[in-house]
């Protein structure tokens, strides 16, 4: 069961298109998607999973449970930078250091989705892979913790080791970080998917749902060639980050997945729980610093998140934790 979990992980389509874009890049090919076709994408599945979590909150019990869920999530937001920072102002600047750390406090929306999609294989043989709507909601709330305790943490050691550099205001920070345009996107859309009926819901499920997947595959497609150039940029930065960069996010995921097996007995809230644990973001960090600590260098914690945590975490670490929730579930 678990060597075909991990057959059934390669041969995802989602995940093949992905590889093609890699391999695109190693042979110099010029294919390539258009900036704006991506962006396009990267909205419609923001607001497809909001919209769709959205509608299975709106028939979920609001019990313990999902609050429990919702404090572990804002828990490993504030917990991962927080052991992140400290292992990396070793080799690297406070303001580099905090920037990185935020990436890995903060999640991977698309790695999130290319999850749910794994699952939706998943469930239809294995009951106890089903996830709940909820998880959209840990999710979107795991996104701007991390970036506001790396901003406080840059502004305290710097003020106490007497370095300069620029940044912005705890109150710009706290605002640009919540109204961040994919965090205002998923948490609107689960807003707008909790409010629908369901005969609303079914008139735009053709949109929301039936071509989802080939969307996904595109968007990965486009990730793969993204992720082909920013590895050879990480590559040349030495081993350290390299290192940091492979490793973190199994030490996130496992935590995570092992808390989560305290509170929910769900295969797939438990998988999706290590994949928040596992991931970086390279889409609303990068953003947040550009504004927030400018003197960070995006050519470092770009890369990294997107060049490696993002592959390791889609080609490996999905199917690492289905096989062991798989093995503990028997």
């Amino acid at each position: 069961m678990e060597f075909q979990a991990l057959i059934d992980n390669f041969t995802n389509p989602a995940l093949l298109f992905f590889l093609l874009g890699i391999l695109a890049v190693q042979f110099k090919s010029d294919l390539k998607i258009p900036e704006s076709s991506g962006k396009f994408i990267s909205i419609y599945l923001l607001l497809s999973i909001g919209f769709k979590g959205g509608q299975e909150l709106s028939h979920s019990d609001l019990g313990a449970e999902v609050f429990l869920s919702l404090g572990l999530g804002v828990f490993m937001a504030l917990f991962i930078p927080i052991v992140s920072f400290f292992i990396l102002k070793r080799k690297f600047s406070i303001s580099n250091a905090g920037a990185i750390a935020a990436s890995y406090g903060s999640v991977s929306a698309v790695t999130f989705v290319t999850a749910m999609s794994f699952l939706d294989f998943e469930k239809l043989e294995y009951k106890m892979m089903n996830y709940d709507g909820y998880m959209v909601a840990v999710m979107a709330m795991m996104e701007a913790p991390a970036i506001i305790v790396a901003i406080l943490l840059i502004k305290y050691f710097k003020k106490t080791n007497g370095e300069k550099g620029e940044t912005t205001s705890f109150r710009k920070v706290v605002w640009h970080s919540i109204t961040n345009g994919s965090v205002l996107l998923i948490i609107g859309s689960l807003v707008i998917g909790f409010l629908a009926s369901e005969k609303q819901a079914a008139d735009v499920r053709p949109f929301t749902t039936d071509i989802f997947k080939g969307f996904l595959a595109v968007f990965l497609l486009d990730m793969g060639l993204t992720s082909g150039k920013q590895l050879g940029i990480i590559v040349k930065r030495g081993v350290y980050p390299f290192l940091f960069s492979t490793l973190m996010p199994f030490f996130g995921g496992f935590v995570a997945l092992f808390i989560s097996m305290q509170i929910t007995d769900s295969g797939g809230n438990q998988l999706l729980f290590a994949i928040l644990g596992a991931s970086a973001s390279y889409i609303a960090v990068p953003a947040a610093m550009k504004q927030a600590v400018p003197d960070a260098n995006p050519s470092l914690y770009l890369p990294m998140a997107l060049g490696i945590t993002f592959p390791i975490n889609v080609m490996i670490g999905i199917s690492i934790y289905a096989n062991i929730i798989h093995a503990m579930h028997g």
